[in-house]
């Protein structure tokens, strides 16, 4: 039994699939508190899908495909805050046509393209066939968006909670708006072929909400966020190997289910707490 659950640990590929999946599934969720807090899920998608083209684009002109995806992911965060500037749309109208039109554009390039780039890597990941020039590239950028956020997070929680406040106090918050995007553009590059670009947003997203309904402090949050996030990446990575299944797939899986768990029975603001202090609520007006 122990010889049978030893044998992923046997290959180097999946030895890499693992560290790497848990690294990366580290940092988003680092990310992920920030996010759930601003209340940026649909940045978070809009950036994970506007790399596309990038990584397409990189491919031809023989660039590093991250350095591609970074850009065009930039490209993007700007071109958000221009056409919300410039027009009566709501951020999340905006969102959707900036983030659905790089999307198409990657996707006419690879279709014109076929051989050249590998739709399905970019779309699923592939993180089993991840090369060690692709690993140091994914621990550099990790390392330098946990850097970042280890120096800033005090600024970047007070501009997440209240702007308004922050802007009070002194701090820059264009500077913090455009530093939190170009983390997450980085971070998204990083874990493009981990889960691919469809599955990021979920890394992004799902462990942030999750510990935000376990805890109230914010502290807290982050360390909840990030051991669930090490936790279910390396065990997703490991479990694919029995299940002969999608990577990303099952960290995905193995987070929603943390969230459904934690929205049901978290002992202050899951489903059954709420319910039984609505209950007990009624009995006392009933009392009374």
């Amino acid at each position: 039994m122990i010889d049978t659950l030893l044998i992923p640990l046997r290959y180097e590929y999946m030895l890499k699939a693992i560290l790497v999946s848990g690294a990366i599934g580290g940092v988003c969720a680092f990310l992920s508190c920030f996010i759930t807090l601003k209340g940026w899920s649909l940045m978070g998608d809009a950036l994970s899908h506007s790399v596309v083209p990038g990584v397409a684009i990189a491919y031809y002109i023989g660039w590093p495909y991250a350095a591609g995806a970074f850009l065009t992911g930039l490209l993007a965060a700007a071109g958000m805050g221009f056409v919300k500037a410039k027009t009566r749309l709501r951020e999340d109208a905006v969102i959707g046509v900036v983030f659905t039109a790089f999307f198409a554009l990657g996707l006419f390039l690879i279709s014109r393209f076929p051989a050249e780039v590998d739709l399905n890597a970019i779309i699923f990941g592939n993180i089993l066939g991840i090369s060690n020039a692709d690993i140091v590239q994914m621990l550099l950028i990790s390392a330098f968006t946990l850097v970042v956020l280890g120096l800033k997070w005090r600024d970047l929680l007070l501009f997440c909670f209240d702007r308004t406040q922050a802007r009070a106090l002194g701090l820059n918050t264009t500077f913090l708006h455009f530093l939190l995007l170009t983390l997450l553009s980085a971070t998204a590059v990083a874990a493009l072929q981990t889960v691919g670009a469809v599955l990021v947003v979920a890394m992004f997203v799902t462990p942030g909400a999750t510990a935000y309904l376990l805890t109230d402090r914010f502290g807290r949050m982050i360390a909840l966020a990030v051991a669930m996030g090490v936790g279910t990446s390396v065990t997703g990575a490991y479990a694919s190997y029995f299940f002969d299944g999608s990577t990303g797939g099952c960290i995905v899986t193995l987070q929603s289910a943390l969230f459904v768990l934690a929205w049901l029975f978290a002992p202050k603001h899951g489903m059954i707490a709420a319910r039984a202090r609505r209950r007990a609520a009624g009995v006392m007006e009933a009392v009374a």
